[in-house]
């Protein structure tokens, strides 16, 4: 099933503020939190979907990304979505943990008391070539992040007894007045570490190496963000791991060059080749096809091999595969083919002779364009 565009889950308009967005989110929110809804799936799948909605358009960057190239962009089931933890799929935990705030104490998971903390995410580059980028991928990577380190326990926080908050009471001339503050002892954790073995931090944490198998999805772009959840640091006291945000960067190919979705290569043939015609082999991304050069081709011709290119990020289509066709000039000749070429000179055969039909460089640039 296709998701829904973000701006119609929270029914706004693309041109809506920040502000708007928010109260656009609390609103749905409020009306299908778990809490006002028991044991109703439907309502919980429509909170979790607003709740993704509201991160990618409550964050400048995600939020231009998707208006670009939608779901793709930001990791949607349009293409970056769906399983392998990319994109979509939140719980209920991440969005409390992230969101809690907008529900002002209303609902559970959103106010006031212990909260649990999630781990920092980790951001990491990963380059890949134009084949793995059509056709998707599975690399595996040794990833360094903060782990638990073993042995490391925790407790309740002796000073808001795991409450995260701290009650002061003030003696003023209206008679006393109750304020309530974040724990400073556990940062409203609620839990502070108890046994912290040799070699870690202040919250149990040590540096590790892990190795993280990432599935990257056919139709990848150079700069695409893909996100891994909770394969980020690890949070102190068995919190919410954070994610790993996996940045593609394209691998320069030295013979298909990339312009968009369409892809562009040079062929050198010569001067035989040109005059009888021949069959050629090019390497594409989808593998070897073989190509007819026809008798007569002229040095500039440009072959178009229809679908070949990359697929489009944000339809059903592909581009096309561009083949440059260059007719070589030997810079040594055999005396033999001295004698055989300055013989043909001398007679007038072989000689320059365009039509007024041949495209002039300006006409077949125009035409990559149409």
């Amino acid at each position: 099933m296709s998701k829904r565009d973000y701006y119609e889950v929270l029914e706004l308009s693309k041109s809506a503020s920040a502000e708007e967005i928010k109260k656009a989110y609390r609103k749905m929110a409020i009306k299908f939190h778990p809490d006002k809804n028991p044991g109703d799936k439907g309502a919980e799948e429509k909170f979790k979907e607003a709740a993704e909605a509201y991160e990618i358009l409550s964050d400048d960057n995600k939020r231009a990304r998707y208006d670009q190239y939608g779901h793709a962009g930001v990791g949607g089931n349009g293409g970056f979505g769906g399983g392998g933890g990319f994109g979509g799929g939140m719980n209920m935990e991440d969005i409390f943990s992230q969101f809690g705030d907008i529900f002002g104490g209303h609902f559970g998971g959103g106010g006031g008391g212990q909260q649990q903390v999630k781990g920092s995410n980790l951001r990491i580059r990963i380059k890949l070539n134009l084949e793995e980028m059509v056709n998707g991928t599975q690399k595996t990577l040794k990833v360094k992040k903060m782990k638990t380190a073993p042995g490391a326990t925790s407790k309740t926080c002796p000073t808001c007894n795991g409450s995260g908050v701290q009650l002061k009471v003030m003696n003023t001339m209206f008679g006393q007045m109750q304020t309530q503050t974040t724990c400073g002892t556990c940062q409203g954790i609620g839990k502070v570490a108890d046994k912290i073995p040799a070699g870690a931090n202040a919250q149990g944490l040590i540096k590790d190496e892990e190795e993280i198998t990432i599935n990257i999805p056919a139709g990848a772009r150079d700069g695409i963000q893909l996100n891994v959840r909770g394969k980020g640091n690890d949070a102190p006291f068995g919190g919410i791991p954070g994610d790993l945000l996996v940045i593609v960067e394209e691998e320069v190919d030295q013979v298909i060059k990339r312009e968009g979705d369409n892809l562009h290569q040079e062929l050198y043939i010569s001067f035989a080749e040109a005059s009888l015609g021949t069959k050629r082999e090019i390497p594409t991304v989808g593998g070897k096809v073989k190509i007819t050069i026809e008798p007569g081709t002229q040095s500039g011709k440009i072959l178009r091999l229809a679908g070949k290119g990359l697929p489009s990020i944000d339809s059903y289509g592909k581009g096309d595969m561009f083949i440059h066709i260059n007719v070589w000039t030997p810079q040594k000749l055999t005396k033999e083919q001295k004698d055989f070429f300055e013989k043909q000179m001398s007679s007038g055969e072989m000689v320059a002779e365009p039509s007024g039909k041949e495209k002039t460089f300006f006409d077949k640039v125009k035409d990559l364009f149409n």
